[in-house]
């Protein structure tokens, strides 16, 4: 109920008029049945600015984090996704990843639309980064479609870090669905699952017209937190020359 609420009632008739969101190719979701939405990911704000402009509910995964924040601004922040259905995954991996996969699975199978950023975290620079293969495993096990989607100025609105959005209007396009069922019953091998998410990822650089990055983001992230903080370390004091 609180989906819908905040859809049609609380937030989306605000954030319609203040951000007059232009969508592009919108036909390419199915009016009805199990269909994966895959999209970039360059702000907080796309998991409320892409799903506003869907006719049917989009189910999707987020970060345990956003689940587990204190105060007040963590618990609205909680409140939020667990209100519209979000399901809560461990970017560790392991168990916890796949449980939310499961989740999204029993989504699918019920004949619903199941969102998925395959980078798995958000662009840290605005380029797109390597794909996780969760997305290949979900369109594999379900049978379902794919349709790939850009936020094509998200991070132009709500760059990370910043809580406050800039009152700009939001740009989105939907890609025709990508079918995969030329690959059915070949869950669970590697090569397969890696070309069908590199598929997905070239849709979305082509929709996107962003730079594709071969590395993982979370890698691309922690590789600039190491560099910073080398950079703010003082520099040891050099040795004394032997006489």
């Amino acid at each position: 109920m609180l989906y819908w609420l905040l859809k049609y009632i609380v937030l989306g008739p605000w954030l319609r008029l203040i951000f007059w969101p232009k969508v592009e190719g919108r036909e390419n979701i199915p009016a009805t049945g199990p269909a994966i939405i895959a999209s970039n990911h360059l702000s907080f704000s796309d998991s409320i600015f892409m799903p506003l402009m869907v006719k049917r509910k989009v189910t999707f995964v987020a970060k345990a984090e956003y689940f587990t924040g204190r105060g007040l601004k963590g618990w609205l922040t909680k409140m939020f996704f667990v209100g519209t259905g979000t399901i809560p995954v461990d970017r560790a991996g392991g168990r916890a990843a796949q449980a939310a996969l499961d989740t999204q699975l029993r989504v699918l199978r019920a004949g619903g639309l199941a969102g998925i950023y395959p980078e798995g975290t958000r662009s840290p620079d605005g380029r797109l980064y390597r794909g996780k293969t969760g997305v290949a495993r979900l369109a594999l096990e379900s049978g379902a479609p794919v349709v790939p989607v850009v936020m094509l100025n998200a991070d132009e609105i709500q760059p990370p870090g910043k809580l406050i959005p800039k009152v700009k209007r939001v740009r989105i396009r939907f890609g025709a669905p990508l079918d995969f069922g030329r690959y059915a019953g070949m869950t669970g091998d590697r090569f397969v699952e890696r070309a069908i998410t590199d598929e997905i990822m070239y849709e979305l650089m082509e929709l996107s017209g962003r730079e594709y990055v071969d590395v993982y983001a979370q890698k691309a992230k922690a590789a600039a937190a190491r560099a910073q903080t080398g950079a703010q370390r003082p520099a040891e004091p050099a040795a004394p020359i032997a006489a």
